[in-house]
């Protein structure tokens, strides 16, 4: 027999990031004047390295094409649709999980973000959003003359 470990706190964190992601649509929601801006909301997720920013959307179905990346006042928006299948051939289905349709996402942008050098590519249902950080200021003494 095996042992497993019992962790209770893992269903309340789960339910802690849906109860997030769910108030972040929300949000946005809010933001684009009340409208519904969006079928559905692709998960990211967003690492902070030494010199960028990395976004990582999860976005399985979507062409390349159909993606824009946006970069106006210091927010970040990505947004595209999911477009329906064309299917030939007999059936019908019997039920229906995949969302379809537009989806859209914002984010603010620090001050030490690099607009004009962010980059993005799609590979395998992710896309990945690039944003480099500007070079810091090195603090420097400053002699006084006499």
């Amino acid at each position: 027999m095996n042992m497993v470990r019992y962790r209770p706190w893992n269903s309340l964190e789960q339910m802690r990031q849906e109860m997030d992601r769910l108030f972040e649509d929300m949000n946005e929601r809010e933001e684009s004047g009340g409208l519904v801006a969006s079928d559905w909301v692709p998960a990211v997720d967003i690492r902070d390295e030494a010199n960028q920013w990395l976004i990582h959307a999860d976005i399985p179905g979507v062409k390349p094409e159909d993606i824009e990346v946006g970069m106006e006042n210091g927010v970040l928006t990505i947004k595209g649709e999911r477009k329906e299948e064309k299917t030939e051939g007999e059936g019908e289905y019997k039920r229906t999980e995949r969302i379809r349709g537009s989806f859209f996402r914002r984010f603010t942008l620090p001050d030490t973000a690099d607009a004009e050098n962010i980059r993005a590519r799609c590979d395998n249902g992710v896309l990945e959003v690039n944003i480099p950080k500007q070079a810091k200021s090195q603090p420097r003494r400053i002699t006084v003359e006499s």
